[in-house]
């Protein structure tokens, strides 16, 4: 294996493993920022040795067993400042060295899952809402700031400022890992679908890189919310998200060709959907509206990806149902992102004229300038139109916007499927 291949697989397990990795840290730690750290010190060890010795057989075990050897290295370096580091320091070490569980950690919370607490610890009210959302992306997705940045559609430097502020709050207010007792679930709550969704939305779309999909955080962030929904069976959204979350991943298969590109949805071939998950997030849907939570933001959503998995043929969707339905989303939670997809709807209902005429109006939205999916839907209205030059220099601009290398190919193609036709 080159170093760059190993450098290669490096990344892959990090993308795989930190989530776990940071979690694992933190209920030791008993700090996510620290946790954090100690993982980036495991990380750096292993691209300094790795590429000399190979990729272990367990890489993920490599590093809990490396970041956990700087942990108590860690506590060892602050037993002057505190005598219970030095205690704890030696309990990290026999743990470290018996593999024994945390048995007194599995007592005290009804949810012995270390990615949970992170996520419930992430978002704790002492944190803004924009700082609960941009730390659970980057400790429990694994997204760089880069990423996030552009998730939020915020400068990089402002997410920066951002993550690293949340962390210092955590640790000042020595906040506890864990996931909290019934009472105090609610407040966090919203907070916690919110990230969920953001994590799904990034391996079901990402954001930048060679592949379109990251299947990974799909997996993970359905996993949480069906951890959830078991937590939270009384509440409608929990069941909403985890419906969306499923019906949308019943789509993957059939969303890349076999070399990896895009295929929209209208194209899919639907024999490839996953008709298992398509069950799963119905049923889902409908406890969610069983229990009252049919106008919330989740279960709208679900109810509009609902639309497309009962359609056999992409002919037979019920675009005016979905139009529909984004006129209620709007109301409910209204955002320049969800008129964009209701103008989108509403083309496919009404005739794409329509549907421009709605995204003429968007065009001034300071938030979507720099939003790759507004000059591409523009673009695509444009070339049904019989408008190819326009839609040509929509595409071109949608490609320089986009970090996705998938995405900016597909839509080069389509720019020069507008030339060809003109």
């Amino acid at each position: 294996m080159t170093a760059t291949d190993t450098h290669r697989a490096i990344d892959a397990v990090w993308r795989m493993e930190s989530a776990r990795l940071i979690a694992g840290l933190a209920r030791l730690v008993r700090d996510v920022g620290a946790a954090e750290d100690l993982a980036q010190d495991a990380l750096l060890i292993a691209l300094e040795k790795w590429p000399e010795s190979g990729v272990p057989d367990n890489p993920g075990a490599w590093l809990m067993a490396t970041a956990k050897h700087r942990a108590i290295d860690y506590h060892r370096r602050n037993q002057r400042l505190d005598t219970k580091h030095a205690e704890f320091g030696h309990e990290l070490e026999v743990r470290a060295e018996l593999a024994q569980p945390d048995l007194e950690a599995a007592m005290d919370d009804d949810v012995g899952d270390d990615l949970l607490r992170l996520i419930f610890t992430s978002c704790h009210p002492v944190l803004a809402p924009e700082g609960r959302l941009a730390l659970t992306l980057r400790l429990v997705g694994g997204l760089t700031t880069d990423e996030i940045a552009r998730a939020f559609l915020v400068p990089v430097p402002t997410m920066a400022q951002r993550i690293t502020r949340a962390k210092r709050t955590l640790s000042d207010a020595r906040v506890p890992f864990e996931v909290p007792r019934p009472a105090d679930r609610a407040e966090r709550l919203s907070s916690v679908l919110e990230v969920l969704y953001l994590i799904f939305n990034e391996g079901y779309s990402a954001t930048a890189g060679e592949d379109l999909l990251r299947p990974a955080l799909c997996e993970e962030a359905m996993r949480l919310a069906r951890v959830l929904a078991g937590l939270a069976p009384d509440e409608p959204e929990v069941h909403g998200l985890l419906a969306l979350l499923e019906l949308q991943a019943s789509r993957s298969r059939a969303r890349v060709s076999a070399t990896g590109d895009l295929i929209l949805l209208l194209d899919q071939n639907r024999a490839l959907w996953d008709h298992l998950l398509i069950r799963r997030g119905l049923a889902a849907l409908d406890r969610a509206q069983r229990l009252g939570g049919a106008s919330g933001p989740y279960a709208l959503q679900a109810a509009i990806a609902a639309c497309h998995a009962r359609a056999r043929r992409a002919d037979e969707t019920d675009w005016r149902r979905i139009a529909s339905l984004y006129d209620v989303l709007a109301n409910v939670v209204p955002s320049p992102v969800v008129e964009l997809n209701r103008a989108v709807a509403v083309a496919m209902a009404f005739g794409p004229q329509e549907g421009l005429d709605l995204i003429e109006s968007l065009g001034a939205e300071s938030v979507l300038k720099a939003y790759h999916l507004l000059p591409s839907v523009r673009g695509d209205l444009l070339f049904k139109l019989g408008r190819s030059d326009e839609a040509r220099a929509e595409f071109e601009r949608a490609a320089g916007l986009t970090r996705n290398e998938r995405e900016r190919e597909f839509l080069l193609r389509r720019a020069k499927e507008c030339a060809i036709e003109h």
